[in-house]
């Protein structure tokens, strides 16, 4: 028996310092909203579907903003290309849902912090869940999903990456 290895995401498209070159569109941003590619290994033992969420807990909101929430990915996925999660890809996998984000979209949206307001980080993570499906639909606002991930969740893996805008 030997020992498995850690579960861990990787990305070819973020920038060496793990920062993002892609904006939202939108909000006085001028982006194409175009999600990372994402890879994942070793998935512990057990695990059932994947989930991916992106975060921003600088946002000047009390409460964060929520980039992307995508649950019900199949088991047998181990990436995401880039532009996946954009608004009309087909990327997804069969059976994924991509639900309601802080932009009030059901799909991926990049970085667009206020001008001047300094480095934000960008947390992607990667869920291993105990359960294939969350029950959930594509109007489920984030902080439902977060509930149902942390009580299905068997690991989690993530890349912290880095947007500013700064004032023109």
């Amino acid at each position: 028996m030997f020992a498995q290895g850690t579960f861990t995401l990787s990305s070819n498209t973020l920038g060496g310092e793990a920062t993002i070159n892609e904006e939202f569109n939108g909000f006085g941003c001028e982006g194409e909203n175009q999600s990372p590619q994402l890879s994942w290994k070793n998935a512990p033992e057990g695990t059932k579907s994947f989930a991916i969420t992106m975060y921003d807990p600088d946002a000047p909101t009390g409460s964060g903003w929520w980039h992307w929430v995508v649950f019900d990915i199949p088991a047998n996925t181990s990436e995401l290309k880039s532009g996946a999660g954009s608004e009309g890809s087909s990327s997804i996998p069969e059976g994924a849902i991509q639900s309601m984000t802080d932009y009030g979209a059901k799909s991926y949206g990049g970085p667009c912090p206020p001008e001047g307001h300094g480095l934000h980080q960008y947390v992607i993570t990667v869920y291993a869940l105990k359960t294939d499906k969350l029950g959930l639909n594509e109007s489920t606002n984030p902080a439902v999903v977060g509930y149902y991930l942390w009580n299905n969740i068997i690991a989690k893996a993530s890349i912290v990456t880095y947007y500013k805008k700064d004032k023109k």
